[in-house]
Order: C-alpha cells, then sequence, then structure tokens
C-alpha cells in the first residue's frame, strides 16, 4: 500500500512538473544563449533552471534527426545544448574536435560520472563504463585476448555454426511459406547468441531454426535492462528516475528485476568456470570468459562486470547494422546486383583470410553504416576548461558529443552527393591489376567504430560476422520489405533500431537478378 502511494505521488509529481515548465516559460522572459542563437534560428530557446529540456525531451526519440538538423544550420559544425540545473553540452561534426577529444586530449575527457552514475547499476565497473587505471587495465586485458587466432578461429566457428544452423534454414522456411518476419528481431536473437557464445561460452539458443521463436528469460532481462538504463539519459530532471530507483518503483523497479536476472545468470556461469578450472586444471573452451578465468582473474565481480560490458557491445551493434543495410540494399538494385557478381566469384563460406577480399560488400556496410551507424552518438566529459581545434572553449564538465549520425550526413566531409547511397566511395581500382580494393577513411572523420584509445576491439570480428551474413543469405534469397514504401523510423537506446521492427518476406533467388526499386536514400 505504502508503495503504491508513492509511486501515485510521484505519478503527480510527473504530472504537474509540465505545467511548472509552461508556466516559467511563459512568466519568463529569458531568452538565454542570444549569442548562440544567431547561428540557427531552429536552436532551443533556454530558460532558467530547465535549460532547452522540454525541447530535448520532446525530441528524444529522434534525436539524432534533430541534431542533425541543427548542425547542418552551423557555419562550424558545433550547437551548444543547455541542460537541467545549468549543465552544458556542446555536439559537433568537426572531426578535429572529434580526434581531439578522442586520441589528442584522451585523458582530458572521460566518459566521466554523469554516465557512469546512469549505467553503473547494470555494466558496474565494466569496461564501457571504467575510466582511468581501471578502463587501462581491462583494455589491455581484452586487447591482449581479441588479438589472438585461436579467439578468432572460435569466433568464425561460432558464426558459421549460428548462420548454417538455424539462420538459414528459418529462411527455408519463411520463404516456402511466404511468411512475414521481423527480420530485426531474428538478426537481434542471431546476434545474442553470438555474443553470448564468444563472451561465455553458453548458447542461450534465442534464435530458433523454426517459428515460432523461443522466448527466453535471460535475453528479455537483458532488453529490459538495456532500454530502461538508457531512459535514464532522457529523464528531464535526473532526480526522478533517482527517486524511483530509491523506492523501488514504476519502470526503476523492473530495471531491478532485470538486472538481478543478468547478473544471478552470469554469476553463475562465472563460478562454473571457477569449478571447472579447479577440478580440470585448465579449460579446453575457447570464451571470453573462460580466458578470463584462465589467465587468473578470479574477482566474480570484476570478472561478470567486464563479460557483461561486451555482450552489450555485441549483442545490438552487428544486428543493427544488417537491419539498415538490408533495407537500403531493397532500395538499391544497383548495389545489390554488384554485391551478387561478387558473391558468386567467392567461396560459399568465407574465413577471415577470404573475407579482406569481399570488398563491395565491405564496402557496402561501411556505406550502410554512415547513413544508419549502430551507435549513433557518443559523449565525453572534459575535466577542465579546454579548447577545442576549432576554437571553441569548453569549460570544466561540459559533455562533448560527437554525433556519426550527422557527421554521415554532412556534406563538408562526404561532398555535395552524401544522400546517395553509393559504396563506390569505400573503394578504389589497383593501378596494375585494375581490382577494386577497399578505402578506409579517417577514423575522426567516420567514427562509427569509435577512435584512439578507445576504438572498437571487436571491429574485425564484427565485420566478419556481418561480411558472412551477408554473403550467406544473399547468395539464396532476396529480402523484401512486407510493406511497399515501407519508411522506417531510426531510434535508439544504447545502440540503434528500427522503431517496430523491419517486416519482410523473403523470396528465393531463381535468376541471382535484384528487382527495381529507389536509388536515394532520405535523410532521416
Amino acid at each position: 500500500m505504502i508503495q503504491l502511494n508513492l509511486e501515485f505521488l510521484l505519478s503527480v509529481l510527473l504530472f504537474f512538473l509540465p505545467l511548472i515548465f509552461f508556466f516559467i516559460k511563459t512568466c519568463s522572459s529569458y531568452v538565454g544563449n542570444k549569442k548562440s542563437s544567431s547561428v540557427s534560428s531552429k536552436l532551443p530557446r533556454v530558460y532558467p533552471l530547465v535549460g532547452s529540456s522540454l525541447t530535448i525531451a520532446s525530441n528524444h526519440e529522434r534525436f539524432s534527426q534533430w541534431a542533425t538538423e541543427l548542425l547542418q544550420s552551423s557555419p562550424n559544425g558545433n550547437v551548444l545544448l543547455h541542460r537541467p540545473l545549468g549543465h552544458l553540452q556542446l555536439i559537433t561534426t568537426n572531426p578535429a574536435n572529434v580526434q581531439h577529444i578522442l586520441k589528442t586530449q584522451f585523458y582530458q575527457y572521460p566518459k566521466g560520472n554523469f554516465f557512469r552514475d546512469h549505467l553503473y547499476d547494470f555494466l558496474g565497473d565494466g569496461v564501457f563504463n571504467a575510466d582511468g587505471d581501471n578502463w587501462k587495465f581491462q583494455r589491455q586485458i581484452a586487447s591482449h585476448e581479441f588479438n589472438t587466432k585461436s579467439l578468432r578461429k572460435f569466433v568464425e566457428t561460432v558464426v558459421e555454426d549460428e548462420l548454417s544452423g538455424r539462420l538459414l534454414p528459418l529462411l527455408v522456411e519463411a520463404s516456402a511459406k511466404n511468411m512475414v518476419f521481423d527480420l530485426q528481431d531474428i538478426l537481434q536473437r542471431f546476434a545474442f547468441d553470438n555474443i553470448c557464445k564468444i563472451a561465455f561460452g553458453f548458447d542461450p539458443a534465442c534464435l530458433s531454426p523454426s517459428f515460432p521463436q523461443p522466448v527466453s528469460e535471460f535475453a528479455e532481462a537483458f532488453e529490459d535492462a538495456t532500454r530502461i538504463s538508457s531512459a535514464r539519459f532522457n529523464a528531464i530532471l535526473p532526480p526522478v528516475w533517482k527517486l524511483k530507483r530509491a523506492f523501488n518503483i514504476g519502470s526503476e523497479k523492473r530495471l531491478r528485476e532485470a538486472i538481478s536476472t543478468v547478473r544471478e545468470f552470469a554469476t553463475n556461469l562465472v563460478r562454473q568456470k571457477k569449478r571447472e578450472l579447479e577440478e580440470k586444471s585448465s579449460l579446453e573452451t575457447e570464451d571470453l570468459l573462460s580466458r578470463f578465468v584462465s589467465s587468473g582473474h578470479s574477482d566474480e565481480r570484476f570478472v561478470t562486470d567486464i563479460v557483461i560490458s561486451f555482450i552489450v557491445a555485441g549483442r545490438d551493434t552487428t544486428s543493427a547494422a544488417l537491419t539498415w543495410f538490408f533495407w537500403l540494399i531493397a532500395n538499391n538494385p544497383r548495389v545489390e546486383e554488384e554485391i551478387l557478381k561478387e558473391i558468386k566469384e567467392k567461396p560459399e563460406s568465407l574465413d577471415y583470410d577470404e573475407v579482406k577480399h569481399v570488398v563491395y560488400i565491405h564496402a557496402s556496410l561501411c556505406e550502410s553504416m554512415r547513413f544508419y551507424p549502430p551507435v549513433p552518438h557518443d559523449t565525453k566529459f572534459a575535466v577542465a576548461d579546454n579548447v577545442l581545434p576549432d576554437g571553441t572553449v569548453v569549460k570544466k564538465e561540459t559533455g562533448v558529443t560527437y554525433i556519426p549520425y550527422a557527421m554521415g550526413r554532412t556534406e563538408a566531409i562526404w561532398g555535395k552527393d552524401w544522400p546517395e547511397f553509393r559504396p563506390e566511395r569505400w573503394m578504389e581500382k589497383e593501378e596494375i591489376s585494375g581490382k577494386w580494393k577497399f578505402l578506409g577513411k579517417d577514423p575522426y572523420t567516420y567514427p562509427v567504430f569509435q577512435a584512439g584509445p578507445r576504438i572498437c576491439l571487436g571491429k574485425d570480428m564484427a565485420f566478419l560476422q556481418m561480411q558472412r551474413i551477408v554473403a550467406g543469405v544473399m547468395q539464396k534469397y532476396r529480402v523484401v520489405p512486407a510493406e511497399k514504401g515501407f519508411d522506417p523510423f531510426f531510434t535508439s537506446y544504447l545502440s540503434a533500431k528500427m522503431k517496430g521492427g523491419f517486416p519482410v518476406r523473403v523470396e528465393e533467388r531463381k535468376d541471382g537478378r535484384a528487382v527495381e526499386s529507389a536509388s536515394l536514400i532520405n535523410g532521416d
């Protein structure tokens, strides 16, 4: 009864907050940031206490698109946003600024306490929620493991087993029955199985080789923990979610339950690995958890935190990238034809040595992520007053956010043809052979995998997984949106999503040719 009353009181508070802010808006003549307002007429107005929070909150589902609109109107690629209680956030698309915060002044721009505070309940002290010596220690451990040939071979085997044993048989059934299914959901299940096998050596079997798909308590808890933790960042006033957490009510109650499920499951796996090591003196499995435990890292909390961080990193990123990739391919038949030509020239199974020669698929994936990066924005916090390369003064504790989503839509970076889906911008022809070779971009111009000391350790493995899936699926099937003219909505939690999923049919290829469709994407 007491808990219900507390939840009711908080609900009343949440109901009246917008009215309070409206009163402030109508009664106050404070405009704020008049100097910056000359940059763009689209800039949100700033009010006492709440800053521009109402405008930001109203755009939280389309923050990437909204920020892109602001930045495209900015002459220097920077926009200053005012958060509650005087906190500042500078958003930028300037590659020089990105290099400054991710590399040149790396230790002056950590993730900071704000990020850590919001995600600590879920990620603990894991590598993606850590700074300083703790981050450096975990990074060194993980970097060593990720660079071993045995782990790469293990990842290759895991991906191949999941593809041939589950995904392709599922597509056989879907094609035969002309079924409509959510491709995003299927790819998320595929990715979750993969990353759990790689991280824990555990197969949650979220993806079944036939319909209907199973329900996994662990997977559902992980999804809820990710979604609700991310939602904390969208709170107009942070004390609200902290109060809900303190009284264990509402979304924070579900978050606590979800995190408990995830951590209890993960901790049990850690204990099981430690028992196996005690009994056998060595672990034969190749997963990350086994490697960490075998290396002498026996602290349960430490190992659990770092492995959960890797699951967060690998769970939705590749599935998000592939979801948008298949939508773009469905709307760009010329690119589809080029991919099919390349697939016919390569062996059916692609290992690490062969993947680097699948140039057009690699380029197409990079071009897709230019438009729809799995992590559309990332923020670091200044530990002291600082000046960016473009002369912008950054005050202590200001958040500096670089936005790959907006950078991929910036004419100054990609040219006037930036709206065109053109994989060829990632390739060049060799002078002697005349064959195409992949042409990478500066990581600070294209920070989809971050850059500098925090650059994604799993980048190569992610491409292996994505390229193998693309080749395996497109070799046999054409992915067709179930709804003609389907216009998906890009949103994000900790990583990108296609809101409402991606309903598709798959058609078995007869002649290897693609259907006619549009060739450009819009800016949304």
